[in-house]
């Protein structure tokens, strides 16, 4: 392994580390901002659910769309390298001024940027299908978190018992039957609803207290928390693993993006619970109180939405932004209460934000290709 390659390799984890304290805010905003966790307790939280992904998502769906993201033709190491530094910059200003930015999106246009700048801006080297596809999830993404956000909501607050118990019990199957392949994620979502609906069900043989209902729903947030996290270290490590596997082939270490060591994902989830075991508290703030204010019942609902997004779209390969989906999920929330409780100035601004990263990060990789070709960097 060549030493432009080893460095290739360490700056890919480090950007799976930056992702991780970047993103921390969105598995722990609601559960700090609802006070059921300290800050400290829920990145602990985050972070070992974000590694137990290792043992969850095997097949790696989003990992290869994005190590297709360039036609094979055009990768170089210099492309990875040039893509790789471009995303790590935005990260760290997006970070630095407390921007809920796509860390997906950053990486995926860095890599796009760094390939059509070594290309000569032939926009035959990257894959406009796949760029295309991410691009619309920009925004489909939240619309899904948001719509699954206001249905698991509404289902909660039904105050007849044995129709919210109903509407779950079908929701689960219709979701396990039709839409998760996964079999351990099948697993975890029906014992997922069957601890709720018990829960539910002892809740309401108790003498009625908005105090115990409260205290309920922050015992059932510490799983909402957890299943979402699972989703965010399936979802984001992959993209990591993909550019790594993208480097692998073109240094010629490999000869098939198929041909993963096992090393590429263990080294990927455990970058990424380490950089969730730094936190993010510049993001947590807007995520957990500046879009709308958060119950713990608002918060489990919000974070089973964005699990439940994250899992879908992992199975049909399809790197969305964690940052997107929780927005879109808080969003619904609100807007169950009343829209007007939905801070939509604030959302305004982060719709900008995740407009321009993926520009603004393909810029800074041509950028950084032209240095790169400077110092005679290939």
């Amino acid at each position: 392994m060549t030493t432009l390659l080893v460095v290739i390799v360490v700056l890919a984890l480090v950007f799976d580390y930056i992702n991780g304290f970047h993103d921390a805010a969105n598995s722990i905003a609601t559960i700090v901002s609802t006070k059921v966790l300290t800050p400290f307790q829920a990145v602990m939280w985050a972070a070992a659910f974000n590694f137990i992904a290792f043992f969850i998502f095997s097949e790696h769906h989003v990992a290869n769309t994005v190590a297709k993201v360039v036609n094979e033709e055009y990768i170089t190491l210099r492309v990875v390298l040039s893509g790789l530094v471009a995303a790590i910059t935005w990260n760290l200003l997006t970070w630095w001024y407390g921007i809920p930015s796509s860390s997906s999106h950053t990486l995926i246009g860095g890599f796009a940027g760094a390939a059509l700048a070594g290309a000569g801006f032939d926009i035959g080297s990257i894959n406009l299908e796949k760029i295309g596809l991410i691009a619309v999830f920009i925004f489909l993404a939240p619309l899904v978190g948001m719509v699954i956000s206001i249905f698991i909501t509404l289902v909660t607050i039904i105050q007849k018992l044995w129709l919210r118990l109903l509407l779950i019990a079908i929701s689960t199957a219709v979701t396990a039957i039709f839409v998760i392949k996964n079999n351990d994620l099948k697993i975890g979502l029906v014992v997922f609803s069957l601890i709720f609906m018990i829960a539910y069900a002892w809740d309401m043989t108790r003498q009625p207290s908005a105090q115990r209902t409260a205290n309920l729903y922050k015992r059932l947030q510490l799983l909402s928390s957890a299943a979402f996290s699972i989703g965010h270290g399936g979802n984001d490590a992959q993209k990591v693993m993909g550019i790594i596997m993208v480097a692998l082939v073109a240094g010629g270490q490999k000869e098939s993006l198929n041909d993963m060591p096992n090393w590429v994902p263990l080294a990927c989830y455990t970058a990424i619970g380490l950089g969730t075991l730094s936190g993010g508290w510049k993001i947590i703030k807007t995520m957990g109180t500046r879009i709308t204010k958060v119950t713990p019942l608002e918060g489990v609902c919000a974070e089973s939405a964005g699990a439940m997004t994250l899992y879908m779209t992992e199975q049909t390969g399809i790197p969305v932004s964690t940052t997107h989906t929780i927005t879109g999920a808080i969003i619904g929330v609100g807007a169950t209460k009343r829209l007007s409780a939905v801070r939509w100035g604030v959302t305004l601004q982060l719709m900008w934000a995740w407009i321009l990263t993926i520009p603004v990060s393909a810029v800074l990789a041509c950028i950084a290709y032209w240095v790169c070709g400077f110092f005679d960097i290939v």
